[in-house]
C-alpha cells in the first residue's frame, strides 16, 4: 500500500474506469460503471490482473472526480473491485456516489476491515488471506472461484460462515473452465443451494 494514499480515502490509486456488463454473479447482465483500484497483498496466482498488485504505479485520484466520472453514465450502479478495494477508507467515495444517487457495490476477498456504505458486497474468499467475520456477515453473496476439486470443500466453509440469506456461487477459475465446469455442474445439481457463475463479460469479449 502506497503511504501517499490518505486515510481519509479522499484520493485512492485508481488503475482504471470503465462502464460495462457486470459479467459474473447475482448482477450478471446488468449495467455498472467499474472503478478497479490499484493495490493487492492476497497474491492469487490466477489473478487475471496482477497489475493491479503495486497500488504505487497507478495515479493517486481525487475521490471526487471519480464520482463525477461515474455521474456521466446512464446506469446508476457502480461497482468498486481491485487490486483489494478494501486496503483503503472508502467511507467517502461511497458516500458520495450515494449523494449523487448511485448504488455501491463491492469486489472484495474480505480481507481487511469494512468501509463504506454498500448496497451490495460480494465476498470472493482467497486461501491465502482469510476473509474477516464483519465482511462475512455483512456479504449479500459468496463467490467461490473453483481452481480445483478441493475448492468445492473449501467454499462450503465458508458458506456455513456467512449469512442465511448469501447468494452462494461457485465460478469456474477461466484458465481451468473447461476442465471444472462439469464438475461443477454435477456439484450444483447434487448441491443446489449454490448456482454457477460464469465470466460472461469474457463469452462476449467485453471488459
Amino acid at each position: 500500500m502506497s503511504n501517499q494514499v490518505p486515510e481519509d480515502g479522499t484520493r485512492l490509486p485508481l488503475m482504471e474506469e470503465f462502464y460495462t456488463i457486470q459479467g459474473e454473479g447475482y448482477h450478471t447482465g446488468t449495467a455498472a460503471y467499474f472503478i478497479r483500484l490499484g493495490g493487492c497483498d492476497v497474491g492469487c496466482h490466477w489473478c487475471d490482473v496482477k497489475e493491479s498488485w503495486d497500488a504505487s504505479i497507478h495515479p493517486l485520484t481525487a475521490a471526487d472526480s471519480i464520482i463525477e466520472n461515474a455521474k456521466k453514465y446512464p446506469a446508476k450502479t457502480v461497482v468498486i473491485t481491485g487490486g483489494e478495494p478494501l486496503i483503503y477508507n472508502l467511507d467517502y467515495l461511497t458516500k458520495g456516489l450515494h449523494a449523487a444517487g448511485i448504488k455501491t457495490f463491492i469486489e472484495t476477498s474480505g480481507a481487511y476491515p469494512l468501509s463504506g456504505e454498500w448496497d451490495w458486497i460480494c465476498l470472493s474468499p482467497k486461501k491465502f488471506k482469510a476473509p474477516r467475520k464483519d465482511v462475512l456477515d455483512a456479504a449479500g453473496e459468496l463467490k467461490v472461484i473453483v481452481f480445483n476439486k478441493s475448492d468445492f470443500a473449501w467454499g462450503e466453509e465458508y458458506a456455513q460462515l456467512v449469512g442465511p440469506n448469501c447468494k452462494l456461487y461457485l465460478q469456474p477459475e477461466w484458465s481451468k473452465s473447461k476442465e471444472m465446469t462439469p464438475s461443477i455442474i454435477d456439484y450444483v445439481k447434487e448441491n443446489p443451494k449454490w448456482d454457477i457463475s460464469l465470466q460472461t463479460h469474457k463469452f462476449l469479449n467485453i471488459p
